[in-house]
């Protein structure tokens, strides 16, 4: 196989070959060859090029120049590398300009982008319908997908054990107005022309949802062979261990690609409030109609919003939830402002002390 099966197509031959002559004059590299990041193994990542696999690192440089851990290489982007060899590991010199970008916030007290993928055009949102059912959680995962600029689809897994799926089909199409949602059963094998409507040539479509919701098995039933590690979930409460432990690019049928990623137990948000007002396009409609404009829905007289709630226009857990995801993305916004004024503080203080020492930071390439 080659980058042609792995998403390659007219629109990324044509910035390549525009990006490519702009970066080696300013570079002054050459021999530069496309090639795109197809899984992540830590210290060295598997590429496909013109060529076929090989594995590959992130030059010195690059890794000097990127500050920012979310701009390094990740999967699902296309890279400029050279080969010293037909068996040495590639080195990669630049990342080309992403098309869209899947990030959560990342685990810890840190505030920081966590990257989950690249390049993606669709987002399988996998949600199964058993006792891990959440409609809550639904829509955190759809406030991800339309903050990086991929379209959603809701994909509710293993139909087989739900004894009233139009119920929960009404659930998901309450939080995701406007969004596909489609019910399938690999084991039944229900649902999966609806699914490959979506692979069409050069599209790459991404899985997401909790562990044990069913993305590998989705993977594999897709692929027609075993090329994910599948393991079942726990009786009692539904819950699945962490079959997939990376992230990586699968081609189907030599037209689309698959992109599998490991189970979220939790999903933080990482969001600049497109995603929201995409999400809850409801309420903050509704909210046009409150008398105040910094109307926060919380007792204030005249709220549009609660008087929608009190007349069974709104579900008032949906409301709780739109609140709740607004405080978390006002805290995390105050954590970032935080982090960059202390970075700055840092970095004049530092810039001063070079000075009185008469050290320059200046690097040359």
């Amino acid at each position: 196989m080659s980058i042609h099966e792995y998403g390659w197509s007219d629109y990324w031959n044509g910035h390549w070959d525009q990006w490519k002559q702009s970066f080696e004059e300013s570079a002054g590299h050459s021999q530069l060859r496309p090639a795109r990041l197809i899984a992540d193994y830590g210290q060295k990542v598997k590429l496909i090029t013109m060529d076929g696999e090989r594995w590959g690192a992130a030059s010195g440089k690059l890794r000097h120049i990127i500050d920012d851990p979310a701009e390094m290489p990740a999967v699902g982007d296309w890279v400029a590398i050279t080969t010293p060899d037909e068996v040495s590991d590639a080195v990669i010199h630049a990342v080309l300009p992403r098309k869209s970008r899947i990030s959560r916030q990342a685990a810890g007290f840190e505030t920081k982008e966590q990257l989950i993928a690249t390049n993606v055009d669709t987002l399988f949102l996998v949600n199964a319908l058993n006792h891990d059912f959440n409609v809550r959680r639904l829509e955190r995962y759809l406030i991800m997908a339309w903050n990086s600029g991929v379209n959603p689809v809701v994909v509710l897994s293993k139909s087989d054990l739900c004894d009233d799926v139009e119920a929960r089909i009404a659930e998901a199409e309450g939080v995701a107005p406007g969004v596909p949602v489609i019910v399938i059963s690999a084991l039944q094998n229900e649902g999966r022309e609806q699914l490959e409507a979506f692979l069409q040539p050069g599209c790459t479509i991404a899985l997401t949802g909790s562990s044990g919701s069913g993305k590998s098995t989705i993977v594999n039933w897709l692929s027609g062979a075993e090329v994910q590690l599948t393991q079942d979930v726990r009786e009692e409460d539904s819950r699945g261990r962490h079959t997939t432990t990376h992230r990586q690019l699968f081609p189907i049928a030599k037209q689309a690609v698959l992109l599998d990623t490991p189970g979220m137990r939790e999903l933080n948000l990482w969001d600049d409030s497109t995603g929201v007002a995409h999400t809850f396009a409801d309420i903050t409609d509704i909210a046009q109609n409150c008398r105040f404009a910094d109307c926060k829905h919380k007792g204030e007289a005249g709220c549009a919003v609660e008087e929608a709630v009190q007349t069974g226009g709104l579900s008032e857990s949906r409301v709780n939830n739109y609140r709740k995801m607004q405080r978390e993305l006002e805290y995390q916004a105050r954590k970032e402002a935080d982090r960059r004024r202390k970075d700055s503080r840092t970095s004049t203080t530092t810039g001063r002390r070079d000075q009185r020492s008469g050290w320059r930071r200046d690097v040359e390439w």
